[in-house]
């Protein structure tokens, strides 16, 4: 038996993480580009941009940061606020996941 759950993170202005905005988050730092993070997770440039900018507007600090064209063809990176916010994510969802984990054995069910 397992038990399910999702968790976010939002401010008054809107979520700010979720998992699928992790998931993003985590395809840009290792593609370096939101077009290739949206296409590598199936969904359109234009619903991952809608979500990155969603988060970024919610946020206290931006998650991530634009680089237009010029020698090394611009892209997208994870601002050091941005990693954080990931990091700090991944660790609240893992010990959610060991406590509900836990509650469900003590429950005998």
């Amino acid at each position: 038996m397992k038990i399910k759950s999702k968790i976010w993170i939002e401010s008054e202005e809107g979520i700010i993480i979720s998992e699928g905005r992790i998931q993003l988050l985590k395809q840009i730092e290792a593609t370096g580009s939101l077009n290739k993070a949206a296409k590598a997770m199936h969904i359109s440039y234009q619903k991952a941009w809608k979500l990155v900018d969603a988060s970024n507007k919610a946020s206290k600090l931006p998650l991530i940061e634009t680089q237009i064209g010029g020698n090394n063809g611009g892209g997208t990176v994870l601002t050091p606020y941005g990693k954080s916010l990931v990091e700090s994510f991944e660790a609240i969802n893992t010990s959610c996941w060991k406590f509900l984990d836990e509650e469900l054995k003590k429950h005998n069910l």
